[in-house]
């Protein structure tokens, strides 16, 4: 099955360079190019593309309102990957609170970028731990959330394993429990705490004081 992607960014060269990456895997297929975040809800309301690579930072309309538009109006959205050039991007972390799927630098080697793609197209999250718990030290607000008194204890020790950037597997070994069980547990903290992956489940677990940001 062909992983289609729509590439935003307002630099040419960047959208010519993320194409040939792209195109010259075998699964991935990149169906159209943004130049500016209005662009980029057209396209994915128009192509439906599995996968939207978007630059934070666009004229018209940036990455994190263009990530909300998107969100608020298509049904079924792509998975939203954001480009930038610092990890410590306060748009970023705006735009992952509001649902973006994960963010990857602009300076990435092209097999991070065609493995980024791939993870998001099968719906799992692009979690970079120290990056995240970066920007939640300097952007979080201060919102406490009863974070504790909502999960079982073993969700609590499901979304601690998360937050350090753990596959289901990894946490399935760390926990003793089967994958299927670590899935169930997801699924039910992700209902639980309105959140719509594992980026804002994570991202509430630092707003609410949850977890703390530090090293």
């Amino acid at each position: 099955m062909t992983t289609r992607v729509v590439v935003a960014d307002d630099e040419p060269m960047i959208r010519t360079v993320l194409r040939k990456i792209l195109d010259a895997e075998p699964d991935i297929c990149v169906v159209g190019e943004a130049e500016n975040g209005r662009q980029a809800v057209e396209l994915a309301g128009r192509l439906r593309p599995d996968v939207l690579l978007m630059d934070v930072r666009m004229p018209e309309l940036d990455g994190l309102d263009a990530t909300e538009l998107i969100l608020d109006i298509e049904r079924q959205p792509p998975r939203i990957l954001l480009l930038t050039i610092f990890d410590s991007d306060q748009y970023v972390y705006r735009a992952l609170c509001a649902g973006a799927t994960g963010f990857l630098l602009k300076r990435a080697e092209p097999e991070q970028i065609v493995h980024a793609v791939r993870v998001a197209a099968l719906g799992d999250t692009l979690l970079f731990p120290a990056s995240i718990r970066e920007l939640a030290a300097r952007y979080r607000p201060r919102r406490p959330l009863a974070i504790s008194r909502q999960l079982t204890e073993r969700e609590a020790d499901v979304l601690r394993l998360m937050a350090q950037g753990l596959t289901n597997s990894e946490i399935a070994e760390r926990l003793y429990i089967t994958v299927g069980t670590v899935k169930t547990h997801i699924g039910n903290l992700l209902t639980k705490l309105n959140a719509r992956d594992r980026t804002q489940a994570v991202i509430a677990a630092y707003e609410s004081g949850f977890i703390t940001p530090g090293p």
